[in-house]
């Protein structure tokens, strides 16, 4: 089977660099244009299904495409971004003067420190890695699209290619972009990773 997988258009948190999480904000302007562009492209391909996570800024870009491609959207609460705990909400410098020893601890160790409130990178790998798997598997031989966050998908992409986290992250990840896998016989393989060329004519896209 087939699974593209597309992270959310860009949120108003996002041009403050400030740790979303779990929690939400609203997509900008940019970004519902960013879900209109994705949206054009994924209607030339031909795809069964459209999964998205419930959050907000995911689950507005999944309605866009959803009109677009006249799809419905199955919601499911695994495909949220990572849970940051005590840390969502706040910008770094907030983090490190709210929360110092805590920060701390998370440099020390970022993929198995377990924040409080939260989760650990490596109880999002393994999230991310079982829901997805459990999609492919639901859907055998088809191709699906599904609608997600830079955590999930980050996370998802190092676990396919073996490939050890560490900071800061070698390879580009951008709102809005298109990646694909394949899953043949229990075996992920990755096809195309962080394609934002939909982007290039975004604004000539009809809204």
């Amino acid at each position: 089977m087939k699974m593209i997988i597309v992270r959310h258009g860009e949120a108003e948190w996002n041009l403050q660099d400030r740790a979303m999480g779990q929690l939400d904000s609203p997509l900008t302007p940019k970004g519902i244009r960013q879900a209109y562009a994705l949206g054009d492209r994924l209607r030339r391909l031909s795809f069964t299904t459209l999964y998205s996570s419930d959050l907000g800024r995911a689950a507005e870009t999944a309605n866009i495409i959803a009109s677009i491609c006249d799809k419905k959207v199955i919601f499911n609460s695994e495909l949220r971004e990572w849970n940051f705990g005590i840390f969502q909400g706040l910008t770094l410098p907030e983090m490190q003067e709210k929360f110092p020893q805590e920060r701390e601890d998370y440099e020390l160790n970022v993929f198995e420190y377990l924040i409080p409130e939260g989760e650990s990178l490596r109880q999002l790998r393994q999230r991310s890695f079982r829901v997805l798997t459990a999609i492919a598997q639901r859907h055998s031989d088809e191709a699906v699209v599904v609608v997600t966050h830079g955590g999930i998908l980050m996370c998802f992409f190092e676990e396919v290619l073996g490939i050890i986290h560490k900071k800061p992250l070698p390879f580009q990840q951008d709102n809005a972009n298109f990646c694909a896998f394949e899953y043949v016989n229990g075996r992920w393989s990755l096809m195309v990773w962080n394609d934002i060329s939909h982007l290039e004519t975004m604004d000539t896209v009809e809204i």
